[in-house]
């Protein structure tokens, strides 16, 4: 049972706190409820541009790092297509820097050309490395635009394009920043070696007097029932060929999400699982082979991906997968081994929540989807799953009218 206490601000922050005196550190986690899904279709990458230039100096701290590392903390953010979170690690007594350092960011950013330069440049390079150059890079800018057709999952954080970080202009920067890092619209969650009462204090004194700003009211286009199979073949100059599945699940907090969630241990859950065991060591079709599902707050994916053994056809790769799709539809499984993923499901939210960084992100996002408490709730949600469960969701979720598969070719081998 994770303990906590709640409070909200006049100017519309809410605040979360977690009490725990076994650690001498503290945790400041401010999550922002903005991510890619919010940006204009013309204008992406934007959330994730923000990331970096939060670090670039706001309108009172031109340096954020050194402060900080005098302070004897640590830093760092990322970016979701759902939600933005910063978070700062730092030695208790210390705590107020951090508050210093995230509320004056909050207040306003500096809002420079050079900073604007700078970082644009850096996401630019970012986009460069990992999504031009790296092989398999652009996978999910193909897989994006194959699924979804109105809901703006369709691009990822890093943009759609070069071209929108490359012509972002600062007005358009800081439009963003007034209309989505306002207090109304974050939630501040201090996690460790802390009191309510301590943290309720310095909330009002470093935050209580910034502008509330407008809530952000979200009404994203909402995507379509998928009513046929959609395919897709790309050649590229990657060592090997390489198969990926997309399913359309369900969202973040409705019970599917669960069933799903399991389903995706069934038959990617490591060495033991149902496609490791068949696809690779019996019929050794595949090198490597996983499946995992995008977990966003809105409707997301349930994926499985593989790269193939030299010399075999991406069709007998995909009819090979697509028989054990069938057979996990064809018949419950074992109680055996529904307890058996259970049991892993279990282990890894316990494993994850010993760190005080994990439960404070954790609370953050909790409070996002709109229930702080599923922190404490959710474990009884998946052990109450039964194998009828799974076997009707994995019917609906399998259906090949809900595929969306891309091959994607190795030129070496064709």
């Amino acid at each position: 049972m994770i303990k906590f206490d709640k409070f909200q601000l006049a100017n519309g922050l809410k605040v979360i706190v977690h009490e725990d005196a076994s650690t001498p550190m503290v945790v400041v986690n401010v999550l922002y409820d903005v991510g890619a899904r919010d940006e204009d279709p013309k204008r992406t990458g934007f959330a994730h541009l923000f990331e970096h230039l939060m670090f670039g100096g706001s309108v009172n701290i031109e340096d954020f790092e050194t402060p900080l590392q005098l302070a004897g903390g640590e830093n760092n953010a990322y970016t979701t297509n759902d939600f933005t979170n910063y978070y700062i690690q730092l030695p208790a007594e210390n705590i107020e820097t951090a508050f210093w350092l995230e509320s004056d960011r909050m207040l306003s950013l500096a809002f420079d050309e050079k900073s604007l330069e700078v970082q644009r440049k850096v996401v630019m390079e970012e986009f460069k490395e990992h999504y031009i150059n790296k092989p398999y890079g652009d996978v999910w800018f193909k897989l994006r635009e194959l699924i979804y057709t109105k809901h703006p999952y369709r691009w990822m954080t890093i943009g759609t394009e070069l071209g929108h970080i490359e012509h972002a202009q600062l007005e358009d920067v800081k439009n963003f920043f007034f209309k989505y890092y306002r207090p109304v619209n974050a939630i501040l969650v201090v996690a460790g070696k802390v009191t309510t009462g301590q943290v309720r204090q310095l909330s009002e004194k470093w935050f209580g007097d910034i502008p509330s700003g407008e809530k952000y009211v979200r009404n994203l286009p909402q995507e379509p029932r998928q009513q046929e199979a959609r395919k897709l073949e790309v050649t590229a100059d990657v060592p090997i060929d390489a198969l990926y599945k997309c399913y359309p699940m369900a969202a973040r907090i409705e019970t599917g999400y669960y069933v799903a969630d399991l389903i995706t241990e069934v038959l990617g859950g490591g060495a033991s699982s149902r496609l490791h065991q068949s696809l690779i060591k019996e019929k050794k079709l595949f090198s490597q082979i996983e499946c995992y599902h995008t977990g966003s707050v809105d409707p997301g994916l349930v994926v499985i991906e593989g790269k193939l053994i030299k010399g075999v056809s991406l069709a007998d790769a995909d009819k090979a997968v697509e028989e054990e799709l069938q057979k996990l539809c064809a018949e419950p499984i074992s109680q055996k081994e529904l307890e058996k993923i259970k049991n892993k499901t279990e282990s890894a939210i316990v494993f994850e929540d010993m760190s005080v960084m994990n439960r404070a992100n954790s609370l953050a996002i909790y409070e996002l989807l709109g229930d702080v408490n599923m922190m404490n709730t959710e474990l009884d949600k998946y052990r109450a799953i039964t194998a009828d469960q799974i076997l009707t969701t994995s019917q609906a979720l399998f259906d090949p009218k809900n595929s969306n598969t891309l091959y994607y070719h190795s030129k070496n081998q064709n």
